[in-house]
C-alpha cells in the first residue's frame, strides 16, 4: 500500500494512480516500450477506475501516459500469447479489453486523456472513452487492426460513439495514420494543441469542471448513458422530470440554489 495525502492507495504493476488537490491521475506506466498495454495493465485500469468512483476524494480522473507515447497499442510479447489462444481463451481475454473501456466509459467522475507521441489501436478505446481528449499536434492515431487482418472490435463503441458513423468507417476501414488536428478534425480528440500548451489547456478544463458540483457532474453523465444508451423518448420524459427534481432536493442542489440567490460561491469551490 501506498499512503499519498492520507489516502491509502493499491500498488499497480503497470500503472501508477496519484491525487492532487482533487485530480486522480492514473499513469499508464510501461514507458520503455510506450505504454504498450497487456493482460496486466487492463486488470490495472480496470481496477483503479472502479476504485476511484467511489473515492470522495477525487472530483476529476486524468488518463496520461508516462514518457514519450500514450499508448502503442498491444504489447508484441501479449499478441504473441493471444495468437495461440483459441476461441474461448480469445473470447474471456477480449472481454476483458471490453471491460476496460466500459470501466472508463462510465467512470462516475469526468475523465480526460492526455495524449502524446501516438495512440495506436486500442489506445484510441481509452481516449474515446473518456469525456474530454486533449492531443499535441504532433500525436500519431491509427486504428490499425485492419493492416494485420483485425478489427478495431472492442474499441468500436466508444470511437463510433465520438466521432460519427462516417468518421469510423474512414479510419477503421482504411487504418490509416493521422495527425493531432486531423484527429481534431475527426473529433477523435476535443483540441489538438502544440505540445508545450498541452498542460495549460488541462489544466485550464479542470479549472472549469471543479466550479461545478460534484454529484451534479455525475448525474449529468449518468443522465446522457441513459439517454444515449437505455432509454426510449417516450421514458425519458418521467426519467428527465424525475431526476431534476431529486437534484433540487439534494443537498448539493439546495447549496447550489442557495449561493447562486445568495450571490456568493457554493461551497464545492475552495
Amino acid at each position: 500500500m501506498i499512503i499519498l495525502n492520507n489516502y491509502i492507495m493499491k500498488n499497480y504493476e503497470t500503472i501508477e494512480f496519484e491525487i492532487k488537490n482533487s485530480v486522480g491521475t492514473i499513469w499508464l506506466n510501461r514507458p520503455d516500450i510506450h505504454n504498450a498495454f497487456n493482460s496486466q495493465m487492463i486488470k490495472d485500469i480496470i481496477d483503479c477506475f472502479e476504485t476511484l468512483n467511489d473515492e470522495k476524494d477525487v472530483r476529476i480522473a486524468v488518463l496520461r501516459g508516462r514518457g514519450k507515447s500514450f499508448c502503442a497499442g498491444a504489447d508484441l510479447n501479449y499478441m504473441k500469447s493471444i495468437a495461440a489462444f483459441g476461441f474461448e481463451e480469445n473470447y474471456h481475454d477480449s472481454l476483458n479489453l471490453a471491460k476496460c473501456f466500459y470501466a472508463i466509459y462510465t467512470c462516475k467522475k469526468p475523465t480526460i486523456a492526455v495524449v502524446q507521441g501516438a495512440a495506436i489501436g486500442g489506445a484510441n478505446g481509452l481516449l474515446a472513452a473518456c469525456d474530454y481528449v486533449y492531443c499535441s499536434d504532433e500525436t500519431t492515431f491509427s486504428l490499425s487492426e485492419v493492416k494485420i487482418g483485425l478489427v478495431p472490435s472492442c474499441i468500436g463503441p466508444y470511437v463510433t460513439k465520438r466521432i460519427g458513423e462516417f468518421g469510423a468507417r474512414d479510419l477503421m476501414i482504411s487504418g490509416k495514420r493521422i495527425k493531432g488536428k486531423e484527429a481534431e478534425y475527426y473529433r477523435l480528440v476535443n483540441k489538438s494543441l502544440p505540445s508545450e500548451k498541452l498542460d495549460e489547456q488541462v489544466d485550464s478544463i479542470i479549472s472549469i469542471l471543479m466550479t461545478s458540483g460534484p454529484d451534479a457532474m455525475t448525474h449529468c453523465k449518468d443522465l446522457i448513458f441513459d439517454l444515449s444508451n437505455k432509454l426510449s423518448f417516450e421514458e425519458s420524459v418521467d426519467y428527465t422530470a424525475r431526476l431534476i427534481a431529486e437534484m433540487r432536493a439534494s443537498e448539493e442542489g439546495q447549496e447550489g440554489m442557495a449561493s447562486f440567490l445568495e450571490k456568493r460561491k457554493p461551497n464545492w469551490i475552495k
